[in-house]
């Protein structure tokens, strides 16, 4: 047989191991995979003796902000920036766009936003706040992976968070029809009691969002899991301290998942000057030794993959405030540099390439549900990525692709180029919009 398209690697990462030998491709998806000289292809790719053949990496957690908030990000920037650094398919988050996605109407304005700009994949997630408490049902049967809460304030006032009986009501909701809830778990409680006044100190900023608040939410969110059997996955993890808590829920059988993200990897509060306000992020990176626990509990599955939590704004809010931790927007515009910054920080500690194209790639794919994303065997879409492991690379930037050129990244050295990227096959074809399988 002669396929569409042949690609032949020394190197490709599949869910037995790495070995060599050629991927054929067919109609958008992968057919077999076989030694380098027995593929026959109507078109035929060779990699370069440095680069891997992995899997499209999976973002689930991917602020688009498109539309109402286009000035901070946008679907044609974003998807270009997801491409640019081997992520092929994303799921946007129900904020920071006007209006949020919490009705079927607010899904098909979101949609119509973002038609004709996908560079790669894009499904979305729907939102619960207090106002669409009782009517998710209309949502999830429109296509939505999930429902994203807030147990504190978000930052924008059209997305309010929901009190721990609005949790609870959630969580008894969702587990009606199957669905999942997604939650940004800090306490307000915890949070108001420990208000700072503002200001350039890093350490004045952690120590006024304190591992306690993600313990607390994290604790609720739990309980209401056990009470009612809804399934419930904590973003953007910061806190070692709370990882009892899930090993806990894990054992005990509940439907529990959780994520961290590159940044809480990658860098420590030890290194973040005074008034570097690109770090800025809720929760925020706490200490050294708590990421290195982080990286523990990825390894060991505690914290199930990893996830961007791409969150860019306008230079003038991220920056706002000269430095004042109480005033800048918080959140990491890092979509691009996600895939290389978890893979830098993985080989430095001894982990494989494999190891990170499950946290970035096969797990969040299979969680999402998400079958045909995440590994390279046949049967799946060919989204593909020739990455070389061994390029170094230092992110400038006003070189990525992400609208405004600010970003905690700026100035690291990485380890992982992104060179090819092939989505459904085909390395010039857009993305297209998905619903939840």
């Amino acid at each position: 047989m002669t396929h569409d398209l042949v690609i032949h690697a020394r190197r490709i990462v599949t869910p037995t191991g790495t070995r060599a030998g050629s991927v054929a491709i067919d109609a958008g998806r992968i057919t077999l995979i076989d030694e380098a000289d027995a593929i026959l292809g109507r078109r035929t790719e060779v990699l370069a003796d440095d680069e891997v053949l992995i899997p499209g990496a999976v973002d689930t957690h991917v602020h688009v902000n498109e539309p109402g908030r286009t000035e901070w990000e946008g679907f044609d920037s974003a998807t270009r920036a997801a491409r640019a650094g081997g992520v092929t398919t994303l799921i946007d988050m129900p904020l920071n766009s006007i209006p949020p996605t919490v009705s079927p109407a607010a899904l098909a304005a979101k949609k119509a936003a973002a038609a004709g700009k996908t560079h790669v994949n894009v499904g979305f997630w729907g939102g619960a706040v207090p106002e669409s408490l009782g009517d998710l049902r209309a949502l999830w049967d429109e296509g939505v992976f999930g429902f994203k809460c807030f147990l504190a304030p978000s930052g924008v006032d059209e997305f309010g968070h929901l009190d721990r009986a609005q949790l609870r009501a959630a969580l008894e909701e969702i587990a009606g029809f199957g669905g999942r809830l997604i939650v940004h778990a800090e306490d307000p409680t915890v949070l108001d009691a420990h208000e700072g006044t503002g200001g350039r100190g890093y350490g004045d900023f952690v120590a006024s969002r304190p591992d306690a608040a993600e313990a607390s939410a994290i604790e609720a969110v739990i309980a209401g899991v056990r009470a009612t059997g809804a399934r419930a996955h904590i973003l953007h993890l910061s806190s070692a301290t709370a990882l009892p808590l899930v090993r806990a829920a894990k054992a005990d059988g509940l439907p529990v998942t959780a994520e961290t993200c590159p940044h809480y990897l990658t860098f420590d509060a030890e290194h973040i000057a005074d008034g570097a306000t690109q770090y800025k992020c809720c929760p925020p990176i706490r200490s050294s030794a708590n990421r290195e626990l982080l990286w523990e509990a990825l390894a060991d599955g505690t914290i199930d993959f990893v996830a961007s939590d791409h969150s860019p704004a306008t230079a003038d809010l991220k920056l706002a405030g000269a430095g004042d931790f109480a005033v800048a927007w918080g959140g990491i515009a890092g979509l691009q540099t996600s895939l290389a910054a978890v893979w830098t920080g993985a080989r430095a500690r001894g982990f494989s390439l494999d190891d990170a194209v499950a946290w970035m790639a096969t797990r969040p794919a299979a969680w999402a549900g998400l079958g045909g994303k995440g590994a390279i065997e046949a049967g799946r879409d060919a989204d593909l990525v020739a990455f070389a492991p061994d390029e170094a690379w230092a992110v400038h930037a006003t070189e990525l692709a992400h609208r405004n050129p600010v970003s905690a990244y700026d100035g690291s050295y990485l380890s992982g180029r992104a060179r090819r990227v092939w989505i459904g096959g085909s390395e010039t074809a857009a993305g297209v919009m998905i619903d939840r399988p």
